[in-house]
């Protein structure tokens, strides 16, 4: 498949990870804790694995690139139990609570790993599907 479609369709998945996974950030049903921080976690990961993918789409970074998102979001993930004021300040607005989070959390760790699976299937699905 051409590097253009398979960014185009990298694109077209983007459209629809990105307001999903900011409709479960948002969601307020049955369910909503386990949306709102997990469900919304696992797609973080898939959005950034899409994202990076869009720029670098060959079969290698196909297996890299998750790894590399799961591996980033961890050091992210720790880097919440660090609180110096310009970090403090950057979490106080919604892009930054969105890209950094707030609060340590361990279970955050296997719905990352989720995520990157599911990241890491959809562009082997990608490049791979006849």
């Amino acid at each position: 498949m051409a590097k253009s479609s398979i960014r185009l369709k990298t694109n077209l998945f983007l459209l629809i990870v990105t307001p999903l996974g900011f409709a479960f950030k948002f969601y307020s049903g049955a369910g909503n804790v386990w949306f709102n921080d997990y469900g919304a976690g696992v797609l973080y990961e898939v959005f950034w694995v899409l994202l990076i993918f869009m720029f670098y789409p060959t079969k290698t970074a196909a297996n890299v690139i998750p790894i590399i998102v799961f591996f980033s979001t961890c050091m992210l993930e720790f880097l919440q139990l660090w609180h110096p004021q310009f970090l403090m300040a950057v979490r106080a607005t919604f892009l930054g609570r969105a890209l950094l989070g707030t609060t340590f959390v361990w279970w955050d760790f296997p719905h990352y790993l989720i995520g990157c699976l599911i990241g890491w299937g959809w562009l082997h699905r990608l490049l791979y599907r006849e």
